[in-house]
């Protein structure tokens, strides 16, 4: 078994709630909602129409002078990563290319080869306008025509189209700007995918392969097809007159979810490595496990009822740490506030905490921002690492009147103080059968 550590040392959060560690963590102690009318595009069309979205994305301010002109192969998820690995590294304290490209003070303060990334990303939304007005040359008698669509209408995209929307673009831009030259993958897992990249980040410095790893996820769902789809499956809340209170996670009127677009990424590092530059240690990263439910759904996007594969993931997380369930000091929930997807994520919990579960205080946080696919499961690691630091559970928006049948303390109404010496977070795709866990424990000078 490996002796090596792993400990977290920079958090780069980007949300509809507030951008880099501060902003997050403020706006959540002040309950501040992110969820509003879209104004990205037209939503009157749709039967929902709201959103997370995020304002003021400047990717400028996060690369070296001359790839700003990569901006115009960046889809909205790839901006969304970049800000973030800029966030993370800055406040990690890392020296990377990027930084002193940039111009700021210092010198490459780590060994690129030894810099690792692994990014969750989703199904990026195609530049539908870009794309419309090139089919529309393909088009004869009113119909498409695949001949012509080849002849002329592809000449009407730029040749490097494709690379705004491959999912492994997020992580490829990161690798390039910050010179990581360690192992790189990239996850696609749905909703699961952040704490899935954070997991094999963290077994790849575990296993010697990498002494850094940038991690985490990011997606933007804020855009018509994302809407689209999760539109059909009906998981979206149809509060539109009420945007602010459409996501009632674990709420018992709560009626859908709310897209959402954001994420972010995490710097985790090998102890002595942290140790030997003077970082600034958050906690500790001690646990990781997951599983995939095969439950065969009635329904495509219908969990397990007894969210067996969260609770399995749960489990493998806390024995990998060495902890009990009654150790858990914080759960941070998924919570995505759909009626199925809660119910099953509290049977999953109840099942692997059993009757310690009434006593632990869970965390939720999309009653303010909604949903954002691959990115959510990282701003719910993240919320869970600044809640222990600070020893207080930020309290969870639109869920005051709680399901009874959830059987969690789920804090509401206003923050706690909470002394946190280990807490878990957990993560699931909706509809994927995806499930991950962490467990992040207070450092300890050993």
């Amino acid at each position: 078994m490996s002796t090596r550590r792993v400990v977290v040392t920079g958090l780069g959060p980007v949300s509809p709630i507030g951008s880099g560690p501060s902003e997050f963590w403020n706006s959540l102690l002040e309950g501040r909602n992110g969820v509003r009318r879209i104004q990205s595009f037209d939503p009157s069309r749709f039967d929902s129409q709201i959103a997370g979205e995020i304002d003021g994305i400047k990717v400028a301010d996060c690369v070296p002078k001359p790839y700003r002109k990569q901006k115009k192969i960046m889809a909205r998820d790839i901006e969304i990563a970049v800000v973030a690995a800029y966030q993370a590294v800055h406040d990690a304290g890392l020296m990377t290319r990027c930084l002193v490209e940039r111009g700021e003070a210092g010198q490459v303060n780590l060994d690129s080869t030894r810099f690792g990334t692994n990014i969750g990303a989703g199904l990026i939304c195609a530049d539908l306008a870009e794309l419309a007005e090139a089919l529309s040359t393909a088009v004869e008698d009113d119909d498409f025509r695949i001949v012509k669509w080849g002849a002329e209408g592809m000449h009407h995209l730029t040749p490097l189209w494709l690379l705004k929307f491959l999912p492994n673009m997020l992580a490829c831009h990161v690798s390039i700007v910050h010179d990581t030259q360690g192992p790189s993958n990239t996850i696609t897992c749905g909703e699961a995918s952040s704490h899935l990249a954070i997991g094999e980040a963290f077994r790849t410095i575990q296993r010697g392969t990498a002494d850094v790893c940038i991690c985490g996820g990011a997606e933007s769902k804020a855009n018509p097809m994302a809407l689209l789809r999760q539109s059909l499956g009906k998981r979206l809340s149809l509060n539109n007159d009420q945007p602010e209170k459409a996501c009632r996670p674990f709420a018992a009127d709560r009626d859908g979810t709310v897209i959402s677009e954001g994420g972010g990424l995490v710097i985790l590092e090998e102890l002595e490595h942290a140790r030997a530059r003077g970082a600034r240690i958050y906690c500790e990263l001690s646990g990781f496990g997951a599983s995939a439910d095969a439950h065969p759904p009635q329904q495509p996007s219908a969990p397990a009822p007894t969210g067996r594969g969260l609770a399995l993931a749960s489990r493998k997380a806390l024995r990998d740490a060495g902890v009990q369930p009654g150790d858990v000091d914080l759960i941070t929930t998924f919570a995505c506030g759909t009626r199925e997807h809660d119910a099953a994520e509290a049977a999953g919990l109840q099942t692997a905490f059993g009757s310690d579960l009434a006593d632990i205080p869970a965390l939720s946080i999309k009653g303010g921002m909604g949903v954002n696919g691959a990115g959510s499961g990282a701003l719910d690691f993240i919320a869970g690492v600044l809640a222990l630091q600070h020893n207080t559970v930020p309290h969870a928006i639109n869920s005051a009147d709680l399901d009874p049948q959830a059987g969690l303390r789920l804090v509401t109404g206003k923050p706690i103080d909470q002394r946190i010496e280990v807490a878990i977070s957990n993560g699931y795709a909706l509809g994927g059968g995806q499930n991950a866990s962490l467990v992040i424990k207070r450092y300890q000078d050993e």
